[in-house]
C-alpha cells in the first residue's frame, strides 16, 4: 500500500481534530471525486515500518487530536486491504477513534468470495463510512460526499458476523454513536 498524503491536523474528514492519512489506488473512479490523483496505485511513498512509526510519532506527539482518518483513493481496495489492515493494527495500540471511508458498501465487503484482509480490517474500525461517491447526490452538509453513503459502526459489524441496518444512519450528517 502506498500513501499519498497526510494531514497532520484537520475538521474535514470525521468530528473533532483528525489525522488524515489518505491512500493511493481506487478502481471506483467516482464522476466527481475530489481526489482523482489517488486513483493511482503507484502515486505516493511506500507504507513502511519506517513510515507507520513516524505517523504514530505525530499522532503521539499532538493532543489536541481526536481521531484517525484513513481515506483516498480506496483503503479497502483488494489490493491495499493487507497494508491497511498492518496499518490499522499499528495504530491500534493510540486508543484512537478511527474512521476509513471506502467506496464499497459493506454488503460488497462482507459478500463472498470473502476477502479476509478486508474483513479483519472491520475489526480496528469504528466507523466505516461506505459507497461510491455519486455526484448526482452530493451533500455535503456531514462527513460524506453523497447521501447514498452510511456511516456504519464496523467493529459492531465485525462482531456480530453481520450486517445490522440498526447500527448506522443512512444519510449524510453525523452517525449515531
Amino acid at each position: 500500500m502506498r500513501i499519498l498524503r497526510r494531514i497532520k491536523e484537520t475538521y474535514a474528514d470525521g468530528p473533532g481534530i483528525r489525522y488524515s492519512i489518505y491512500v493511493s489506488g481506487c478502481t471506483h473512479r467516482c464522476k466527481g471525486c475530489h481526489n482523482p490523483e489517488s486513483w493511482n496505485f503507484k502515486k505516493g511513498v511506500e507504507l513502511t515500518e519506517e513510515l507507520v512509526s513516524e505517523i504514530k510519532q505525530d499522532i503521539k506527539e499532538n493532543p489536541l487530536l481526536d481521531g484517525i482518518t484513513i481515506s483516498g483513493g480506496d483503503p479497502l481496495h483488494p489490493d491495499n486491504a493487507e497494508g491497511l489492515l498492518y496499518l490499522l493494527q499499528e495504530l491500534s495500540d493510540l486508543d484512537m477513534n478511527v474512521w476509513v471511508y471506502t467506496g464499497y458498501t459493506i454488503e460488497e465487503l462482507l459478500s463472498p468470495p470473502i476477502d479476509y484482509n478486508q474483513l479483519y480490517c472491520l475489526s480496528y474500525i469504528d466507523i466505516l463510512v461506505d459507497g461510491p461517491y455519486k455526484e448526482e447526490l452530493r451533500d455535503l452538509s456531514g462527513f460524506c460526499g453523497s447521501t447514498n453513503q452510511r456511516f456504519i459502526k464496523a467493529k459492531k459489524v465485525y462482531e456480530n458476523g453481520k450486517f445490522d441496518p440498526s447500527v448506522h444512519r443512512t444519510s449524510a450528517g453525523s452517525p449515531r454513536l
